[in-house]
């Protein structure tokens, strides 16, 4: 494996490669004011995000989860990209990434201008019905549920990962939870909740541009979640070098090209120099 701080190497690797596949992760958005999920060690930070059972197992834990988004999304909803995401989508704009997987569901690299993109695990902007599929914006369904629960709208706690928040001792018994404004259904965030399945298109659209790269380049993530860990076993498997940019350890450590630990901004802040040097 090379260099741990080295970022002349993965300005090298940058160079080498023309067609690069970038996976990134929660790291990519801790600048951004998004907390993320793990420690250096790729242990859990706090309790395990909502899993899909639980949420639809019963109407207390979408009580519970919507209230404490209500205040979580309040700033989430404001976040805006990091140097991280602007210096990946000029990676983007110069030619040189064809395809960037996201693990996070935050739309910053939409935002920072990055065009080729798939959401692996969804996105929190957008509300989505189990029952008819139905769609709507997270916005409205943050000022539906202001106005069936006022009381709550100005309460304070500290923010999460996902557009959660940090809520634990709140009474959430007289929460209201709008149903799908179609057909009455359970309203669930549009992302994939832990315990719930990566829709396969997304997954055949990854393999496919997986297959067309010539290297894979790994951004702020511990790779602890099989669904994006599997990717960087193919391109492993394919013999594709793989550089990873990620504070603490990785699931794929040993099977690394590069590895650089230092914080993402930080360590891809070379792209958006003027005349960086990529070819």
């Amino acid at each position: 494996m090379g260099s741990m701080d080295d970022g002349t190497a993965l300005q090298d690797f940058i160079g080498r490669h023309g067609r690069l596949f970038v996976l990134t992760g929660a790291g990519c958005s801790t600048n951004s004011g998004i907390p993320d999920y793990r420690d250096a060690d790729g242990q859990w930070k706090r309790a395990q995000p909502m899993t899909f059972q639980v949420f639809m197992g019963g109407e207390p834990a979408r009580r519970r989860y919507w209230a404490r988004s209500l205040i979580g999304w309040r700033r989430f909803g404001q976040v805006r990209p990091n140097g991280a995401h602007a210096a990946l989508a000029r990676l983007e704009e110069r030619g040189k990434s064809r395809f960037l997987l996201t693990q996070n569901v935050d739309r910053l690299h939409q935002a920072a201008g990055s065009r080729a993109v798939v959401d692996l695990h969804g996105r929190l902007d957008q509300v989505r019905c189990t029952g008819c599929g139905a769609t709507i914006s997270r916005e409205a369904l943050q000022a539906e549920m202001i106005r069936l629960n006022p009381g709550w709208a100005e309460r304070e706690a500290g923010m999460a990962p996902d557009g959660d928040a940090d809520l634990e001792a709140a009474d959430f018994t007289d929460f209201r939870v709008p149903p799908c404004a179609a057909c009455g259904g359970v309203l669930k965030p549009d992302v994939v909740f832990f315990g719930e399945s990566v829709p396969r298109e997304r997954v055949d659209a990854a393999h496919h541009a997986l297959a067309e790269a010539d290297a894979m380049l790994v951004v702020g993530s511990s790779l602890m979640v099989y669904s994006g860990f599997r990717f960087v076993q193919a391109a492993a498997q394919a013999g594709k070098p793989i550089a990873a940019v990620n504070l603490g350890r990785t699931r794929a450590d040993d099977l690394l090209a590069l590895k650089v630990e230092r914080p993402c901004d930080e360590a891809l802040a070379f792209l958006l120099e003027p005349q960086a040097a990529m070819d």
